[in-house]
C-alpha cells in the first residue's frame, strides 16, 4: 500500500509541456503588471489607512517556501499589532486588528504588494498559498508535493472556504489543484476569488469531498491529521 512518503513524482502527474508553464508565466506577468499599475492609487490609500491606524512599519514581511521549497520573502500590508497576552503569546488575530485593517484583510487589499512577487517569478497569480518553510516541512512529503509549483496570491483552497477550513482540508484542496492545474482552472479560480470578495467565504462541500477522495486514491491513505491539522 502506498503511504504519504511516496515520491511526489510517482503520486502526482503535472503538465509535461514546458509551453504550459511559459504561457502561465507570460499571463502572470501580463495580468500582474496591469493590475499593479491600476491598483497603485488603491495601494496608496491602503498605506495611508495602515499608517493612520497602526503606524509604522507599513509592511509585514516573512520568509515563505516557494516552488521546490526555495525560500523567498513575501510582503503584505501590515494589518495587525504585536499585542501579546501576559504570558508573552500573541493575542488572537481578531484582537490585534482594527475595524479598518479587518476590512483590508476581508477585501484582500493587504495582499496587493504580492503582485511584485508575481512579477519577479517567486509567486504566481494562482497556486497554493505560500507558507513558512517550517509549516511546509511539517507536512512531510505532502508539503513537498504542494511545493511542486509556484505559490499563488489565491488558490483552490481560498475559494473553497479558506479560513473556515482546517489545515488538513486546505492541503487536500491544494494537492488536488497541483495535480489538476490548467489555465482554465486558473481562470475559474480568479473569477471565484472575485465572487468570494463580494459574497464572503463559504465551504464548498462537494469540492472538498472530491479533493479528499482524490488524495485517498492517489496515496492509498488519508492525510494524517496529526501532521496536517484538523
Amino acid at each position: 500500500m502506498k503511504t504519504c512518503r511516496e515520491p511526489a513524482a510517482v503520486s502526482f502527474g503535472l503538465p509535461a509541456s514546458l509551453g504550459f508553464y511559459r504561457l502561465k508565466r507570460f499571463l502572470d506577468c501580463l495580468f500582474a503588471g496591469t493590475v499593479f499599475v491600476l491598483c497603485l492609487p488603491l495601494m496608496a490609500v491602503t498605506a495611508v489607512v495602515v499608517w493612520a491606524t497602526l503606524g509604522l512599519p507599513l509592511f509585514f514581511t516573512q520568509a515563505r517556501a516557494g516552488a521546490g521549497m526555495r525560500v523567498f520573502t513575501v510582503a503584505k500590508f501590515r494589518t495587525m499589532t504585536d499585542a501579546r497576552a501576559p504570558d508573552g503569546t500573541l493575542l488572537p488575530d481578531a484582537l490585534r486588528q482594527t475595524a479598518a485593517t479587518a476590512l483590508l484583510r476581508r477585501l484582500r487589499f493587504d495582499e496587493l504588494p504580492q503582485l511584485i512577487a508575481v512579477l519577479s517569478g517567486d509567486m504566481s497569480l494562482v497556486g497554493p498559498r505560500p507558507l513558512p518553510l517550517a509549516t511546509v516541512a511539517g507536512f512531510g512529503e505532502l508539503g513537498r508535493m504542494r511545493c511542486r509549483i509556484a505559490p499563488g496570491m489565491t488558490g483552490w483552497a481560498q475559494v473553497n472556504g479558506n479560513t473556515r477550513l482546517s489545515d488538513e482540508e486546505k492541503i487536500a484542496l491544494d494537492l488536488w489543484y497541483v495535480a489538476h492545474t490548467s489555465l482554465w482552472l486558473d481562470a475559474r479560480i480568479l473569477l471565484l476569488t472575485l465572487k468570494t470578495l463580494v459574497t464572503g467565504e463559504r465551504v464548498h462541500a462537494r469540492h472538498l469531498q472530491e479533493a479528499r477522495e482524490f488524495l485517498s486514491r492517489r496515496l492509498g491513505a488519508e492525510t494524517p491529521k496529526s501532521r496536517c491539522g484538523g
